[in-house]
């Protein structure tokens, strides 16, 4: 039987099998994909076969595809001999070392290294049936060969309407993590969960990194892996937003609460919450090199519950457009993929357009760009200050869509506050449609209208008086 040539383009060798073990441990919803079909066996060297297989004994027996860390305990556990022990724990971590760059095309290859080997083991068989010469047999081969073609297609047979029905029901399926925004998380059903996207729209200068920020926040206190991405702030200007979250204080009194603060910190770090702050340039940052940094973080250990990205409008499509709006369509839903296949909640913000900036209420059709990036949103909430508000520390806040709660609500003068990082929703007059809102705003803007009037009435009067007196003097 020929053998395959390890030079040949067909081969997938050890460095392939070291990268896709890597996958397996840092990409979940992957792993859960593949891991029916791959066979330990398909591994040349026997302690990546070990590793593979305890990854699938997890998978078979927990239900559970572990991290590098919770692998290695079992390792540990499983191979008994000092030096096996060594030997497979110094393949780990050449598997912890692989270079994980180019991750979509190593997981699009994943089928063919299975359909390989099936291949290879196939043929043995095949070569044992030739050489036999029994005539009877040749008829096996068609279906051998079929049958390792045939691997792993059409896994997914989609579902029947009554699979775990049981879950369905259950309360808190979706696990939402909470944006710490009273009113906010009731509105959104807890918060947000993994694998949904929530867009904030607002205009420039009204707060979309300072919900980023107390979202943020609130997740790490909570007990979450938190990543903030941003581009445009310093990474201490983020770093104050969070202090004067966690205190209270206003950003420009934090230096005279120094020793205070630093009380603060040290209980916080000893959460079980981590909170990673990272800093992309506008020029050149794609979804593929957000989704190639998480993969690095998740590798060394840390795999974010919950990313927000501050924002998406600064991120580039990975491919050249002709249309401008595709090219901002295409990042959103490179980005809902991303937290679909992570298994991630996700923030971002969106720029209103020009006519946002003057609205009491901004609406959907005010999105900058693409319209296509709401229609992708599986929640968006919008964001808007006049000059009145933001002297209050007070925004109106819409509720857009929702696709697990209700939408087409209006908070208006919410506690709003910049400086000190603090929103809270319930401190408004409480939801109001749109209708409702209209209303409010045709009674509000009448009694403005007559009180100018009263005004212009009485400012007549005054001057009539005044004049009055003067003309019967000249008489």
């Amino acid at each position: 039987m020929a053998k395959i040539d390890k030079n040949s383009f067909g081969y997938l060798g050890h460095d392939y099998q070291l990268r896709l073990i890597a996958q397996l441990l840092t990409d979940r919803k992957f792993a859960n994909s593949i891991l029916d079909i791959v066979d330990p066996n398909y591994f040349e060297d026997p302690y990546l076969r070990v590793i593979v297989a305890t990854i699938k004994d997890a998978k078979t027996v927990d239900d559970v595809v572990p991290d590098v860390g919770s692998l290695e305990f079992r390792l540990l556990e499983e191979v008994k001999d000092d030096m096996q022990r060594k030997f497979v724990i110094s393949q780990l971590r050449k598997v912890q070392e692989a270079d994980l760059n180019d991750t979509l095309k190593v997981q699009d290859m994943a089928m063919r290294f299975c359909k390989q080997q099936e291949m290879k083991k196939s043929m043995a068989l095949v070569n044992k049936i030739i050489e036999r010469g029994n005539l009877e047999d040749y008829e096996q081969v068609e279906a051998i060969i079929r049958k390792a073609l045939e691997h792993g297609d059409n896994k997914d047979d989609g579902m029947d309407i009554f699979d775990e029905i049981e879950h369905v029901l259950i309360d808190d399926f979706r696990k939402p993590i909470a944006t710490g925004i009273k009113g906010l998380d009731e509105v959104m059903d807890g918060g947000l969960s993994k694998g949904e996207l929530a867009v904030i729209l607002a205009p420039f200068g009204v707060g979309k990194t300072t919900m980023m920020t107390k979202i943020a926040n609130t997740a790490m206190s909570d007990g979450y892996n938190v990543l903030q991405i941003f581009f445009e702030d310093n990474p201490k200007v983020i770093q104050r937003k969070h202090l004067s979250c966690w205190s209270g204080y206003d950003l420009n009194s934090l230096a005279l609460h120094k020793d205070e603060l630093m009380e603060l910190v040290s209980q916080m770090t000893k959460g079980k919450g981590k909170l990673k702050l990272k800093k992309f340039s506008s020029d050149g940052t794609t979804i593929p090199v957000i989704r190639q940094y998480i993969r690095k973080l998740i590798a060394q250990g840390f795999r974010p519950d919950i990313v927000l990205l501050d924002y998406i409008d600064c991120v580039e499509p990975s491919r050249k457009f002709d249309d401008v709006n595709a090219g901002e369509g295409s990042v959103m839903r490179q980005f809902e993929t991303l937290l679909s296949e992570l298994d991630i909640a996700g923030w971002t913000a969106v720029q209103g357009n020009r006519s946002s900036i003057s609205a009491d209420v901004v609406e959907a059709n005010q999105m900058g760009g693409s319209i296509k990036k709401g229609q992708i949103g599986h929640f968006i909430v919008s964001i808007a200050k006049n000059l009145d508000q933001k002297e209050a520390g007070t925004a109106t806040m819409a509720i857009l869509k929702s696709r697990f709660g209700k939408d087409g609500l209006i908070f208006q003068d919410i506690r709003f506050d910049n400086a000190r990082i603090q929103i809270d929703m319930g401190e408004s007059k409480g939801a109001r449609t749109h209708t409702e809102h209209k209303a409010d705003k045709e009674v509000n803007d009448q009694k403005r209208v007559n009180s100018l009037m009263a005004a212009s009435k009485n400012r007549k009067e005054i001057l009539n008086s005044v004049a009055l007196p003067t003309q019967q003097t000249e008489q």
